[in-house]
């Protein structure tokens, strides 16, 4: 037997439930990519300097930097979460948050610049 909900089921509730998904699918890139400047940190701090035969304190101070730029994403993307489900839940609009692109924004250019910058001292 099929048990399926019938065509008119299944789309009075699909839109919700998408909506609800992909929410959920935001969030678990906001935690892959925290994950990823995680790894960023070890590959900058440890595996980089041991690669190019230099010194570990600067590249391990921007490694570390790495680090906590990790965390952020991953505290950022719980917010950024809880704002769009609450608002999601309350038929709201949803929040713009442009505080938060731009501080990730400058963080990641700020990052960027500073392990170029070492690279190019360093080589």
């Amino acid at each position: 037997m099929d048990e399926r909900p019938t065509h008119d089921t299944a789309l009075k509730d699909s839109a919700p439930r998408r909506t609800w998904l992909a929410a959920e699918r935001t969030y678990l890139a906001w935690l892959r990519t925290g994950f990823a400047a995680l790894a960023l940190a070890i590959a900058v701090g440890r595996l980089l300097p041991a690669l190019i035969s230099v010194s570990h304190a600067a590249f391990g101070l921007v490694g570390a930097a790495y680090g906590v730029f990790g965390v952020y994403i991953i505290v950022l993307g719980a917010y950024r979460t809880q704002r769009v489900r609450g608002a999601l839940h309350a038929n709201d609009p949803l929040p713009s948050d442009m505080w938060v692109i731009w501080s990730l924004t400058l963080i990641g250019v700020v990052l960027a610049v500073a392990t170029i910058g070492l690279i190019f001292l360093e080589v």
